[in-house]
């Protein structure tokens, strides 16, 4: 039975008073009135939902012959197709744009990921109007559409309370979004937004809390309402969890149950994951098991400390992508008992790049400051704390020969978009509805652009040739749907380009060329594209890109450069990028701010929390004053905390006293006490820095002042950055804590009216990535 809406009780009554009385005669031709219409899709019109893992290789989990068990993919492949020969662009903007919209990833502006990119059209994170994304086409269609998770399409300039928003998931053709706007964040402490508003989660991690369950809630939650409210209304679901990019944050629960799994090394687990492939049939009988490379060592090589160590990340990765097959796997049996249960269609594409190589040879606990800004890591730290791995203390990685040894048996890792270790991963399709090959493989080349057009095919939805009055840029992918109920389909998708920080490689008709440029744990890279090596590889006959036939195929070879030369040049991939260092760092490459040249900077003491890249970068010389009302005891908790347990600083009061609190990327913790207590009622305090060593981490003198009177000095050896995963936050430090001095949020007892930021003359105005990268170049 469906309600009445309130016009039809309004008109119940009406009728129940007599016929109304015509006062004035309708014109002649009138119109017959009616109302206008929404799009309607077919009435057998599937729901879809897209998942999208994060950094998963293709021999990670169980279903594809990996060390991880997998329960939840293992039944939707048993039910659907298994695909393996399906790709990705080697990192995680990139992909998610070619998946969202069907075109190459440099067509919408994503050659890299946001934060490091540069002023040349394949690389501003720019997503223009010429690329109607897939959201939004359904939309218009008479789809409901949502996205859960990991949200990296939004130039980090434009992520702020002030937007614009036209590039965020909202602007972007979804309804509804929940989730985060990084690289990455922590899984115990993420910095959500729920459309366009900062939300903080729940619950604490003691409590139990963690970001990829909250999200599977979220996700259930909106669809169990949208089939109560609009059952016949199909809807597009997007869920693309952090998981299991770094940090590898899981409970001790789910490590448990991986422990001794990974003590035989990376060069035996290649073996034992290849055998299982060609059991399993996800891999040819004729394939052959790659090499390690010359830039990784070789199992035996290590000491028993280092062992230890690395087994152990292992196990954590493990654990955490195990947890989150069961999350993901909750969503979908959920689902399956809506309305539309097997008239669900789900693409699973088991990551958005190779597994990641960018914890360094030694992996780390603190990625950020290890690896990302160049200080290195220490495998004696490491193994004190290897009991806490996992936990929200530790941004932590694995070893770089992991990552090769969950891309078995191809070459490489992610970021080396030449090699399929970087861009071949799992997909799965799944529909109970219409696809009668349950458990059934599937061979056909496909990409991640594929997705879109596989989306618009079987919903019969012809692509516009123009949408709000704007032409669009035509679709680079090809429909998989014929794969669907023909195992011997041919392949649709016949010639790709692929490109990552110089690494790149061209297929065509079952041929690779790939040129190798940079491993993807050096923050050194090349600018000469020129010396990169060309190799090429029969890949209708060399499944894994085992034999380089460079040398009897000169001529095929040359034909494939100049088709990628060809393809670059068409898709915008031209200049060529290094990936990180020298394209950010130049004089004249200085980034969008939404700040643009301000020094000065006024926050109120409701201003909501607010992303590192929105905010001033502190490394130079300036000041913090702030207006506060502080209550008869002398008050406790934070004015003002910028990053988190990873690296910022907090400006608190704690036991009566003011205290700056510099916290150098979670390794050593600066603290300056004023000399005097805090005063009841309104007070001005501040911190003045001025830097005084060489270089970014120099270190140099903070001074605090209270109502205007030297209250105390020290010096800071070693100045970083702010955590980017955290943020900054006035009168609370939400996320994770940059002090141990309080549980976050740390909560000022008293009031804070005003924070005045004042950057000095010569201060860096750079924020986020790029700030990182200056600093790493500055250093060295």
């Amino acid at each position: 039975m469906r309600l009445k809406p309130l016009a039809l009780l309004i008109g119940s009554l009406l009728a129940l008073a007599g016929p109304a009385t015509a006062t004035a005669a309708q014109p002649a031709n009138t119109p017959t009135p009616a109302w206008p219409q929404a799009p309607k899709p077919t009435a057998d019109a599937p729901n879809i939902v897209v998942v999208l893992l994060d950094d998963v290789g293709f021999a990670a989990t169980g279903t594809f012959g990996g060390p991880t068990d997998t329960p939840a993919l293992d039944r939707l492949a048993a039910e659907g197709l298994r695909y393996n020969q399906f790709h990705t662009t080697a990192l995680c903007s990139p992909t998610r744009a070619a998946l969202l919209s069907g075109r190459n990833a440099h067509r919408v502006g994503f050659g890299t990921v946001t934060e490091i990119g540069n002023s040349q059209p394949g690389y501003n994170a720019f997503w223009q109007k010429s690329v109607a994304s897939l959201p939004e086409i359904l939309r218009r269609s008479g789809y409901s559409t949502a996205a859960f998770g990991k949200w990296h399409n939004t130039p980090e300039w434009e992520v702020s309370p002030v937007g614009p928003f036209d590039r965020w998931p909202t602007g972007l053709g979804f309804d509804y979004f929940y989730g985060f706007m990084l690289a990455e964040a922590s899984q115990w402490e993420p910095p959500l937004y729920r459309n366009t508003t900062p939300v903080e989660p729940e619950r604490a991690p003691k409590d139990g809390y963690q970001v990829t369950t909250a999200l599977v809630d979220d996700a259930i939650r909106w669809a169990q309402t949208h089939d109560s409210v609009a059952p016949d209304k199909p809807y597009f679901l997007y869920f693309a969890p952090g998981a299991a990019h770094a940090p590898h944050h899981v409970t001790p629960e789910w490590i448990a149950k991986y422990r001794g799994r990974f003590d035989q090394g990376w060069d035996r687990l290649r073996e034992e994951s290849f055998a299982r492939q060609k059991a399993l049939g996800v891999i040819p009988a004729d394939a052959v098991l790659t090499p390690r490379p010359k830039e990784l060592p070789a199992w035996d090589s290590l000491s028993a400390e280092q062992k230890k160590l690395y087994a152990r990340q292992a196990e954590v990765y493990a654990a955490f992508l195990a947890q989150t097959d069961f999350e993901v796997g909750r969503l979908i049996e959920t689902l399956r008992k809506g309305p539309k249960g097997d008239n669900t269609l789900v693409f699973y594409v088991v990551g958005d790049n190779g597994a990641s190589a960018e914890g360094g040879l030694d992996g780390s606990e603190d990625n950020m400051a290890a690896v990302f800004s160049g200080l290195g890591t220490d495998v004696a730290r490491q193994l004190s704390n290897i009991d806490r791995l996992g936990g929200p203390d530790f941004d932590n990685h694995f070893a770089s020969a992991w990552a090769w040894a969950f891309d078995t048996p191809f070459q490489w890792t992610k970021q080396i978009a030449s090699h399929f270790g970087g861009t071949r991963n799992p997909l799965v399709v799944s529909w109970p509805a219409r696809i009668r090959d349950r458990g059934g493989l599937r061979s056909q080349f496909g990409h991640v652009n594929d997705i879109a057009p596989t989306i618009y095919d079987v919903l019969g939805i012809r692509f516009p040739e123009v949408v709000d009055g704007v032409a669009q840029e035509p679709l680079d992918g090809a429909s998989l749907a014929a794969s669907f109920a023909d195992a011997t389909a041919p392949s649709q998708h016949r010639r790709q380009y692929f490109e990552l920080s110089g690494n790149r490689a061209i297929y065509k008709d079952g041929w690779v060329a790939a040129a190798f440029h940079a491993v993807p744990w050096s923050l050194k890279r090349s600018s000469d594209f020129a010396q990169d090596g060309w190799e090429l590889y029969d890949v209708s006959n060399d499944f894994s890109q085992a034999r380089d036939l460079a040398d009897k195929h000169p001529e095929k070879l040359a034909e494939l450069k100049a088709l990628f030369d060809e393809e670059a040049r068409r898709n915008k991939v031209f200049p060529l990028s290094n990936g990180f260092r020298e394209d950010i760092t130049t004089p004249d490459a200085r980034r969008p701010s939404v700040a643009g040249d301000a020094r000065e900077f006024v926050y109120r003491g409701d201003t909501p929390r607010l992303p590192v890249a929105a905010t001033p970068t502190l490394l130079g010389a300036h000041r913090i004053k702030a207006n506060i009302d502080v209550p008869a005891d002398g008050g406790h908790g934070v004015i003002l905390a910028d990053g988190g347990r990873y690296g910022g600083f907090v400006l608190y009061a704690q036991d009566g006293r003011l205290v700056y609190e510099h916290n150098f990327f979670g390794r050593e913790r600066t603290l300056i006490t004023s000399t005097q207590p805090l005063p009841a009622g309104a007070v001005e305090v501040a911190f003045d820095y001025e830097p005084q060593g060489r270089g970014p981490w120099g270190g140099g003198i903070g001074r605090l002042t209270i109502n205007g009177k030297p209250a105390g000095e020290g010096r800071i050896a070693r100045v970083g950055l702010p955590s980017y995963v955290d943020t900054f936050d006035i009168g609370a430090d939400r996320g994770s804590p940059v002090s141990h001095a309080y549980a976050a949020p740390g909560s000022f007892s008293g009031k804070v009216r005003d924070v005045t930021v004042t950057l000095k003359p010569a201060a860096p105005l750079a924020g986020g990535a790029a700030a990182v990268a200056a600093a790493v170049a500055a250093a060295e």
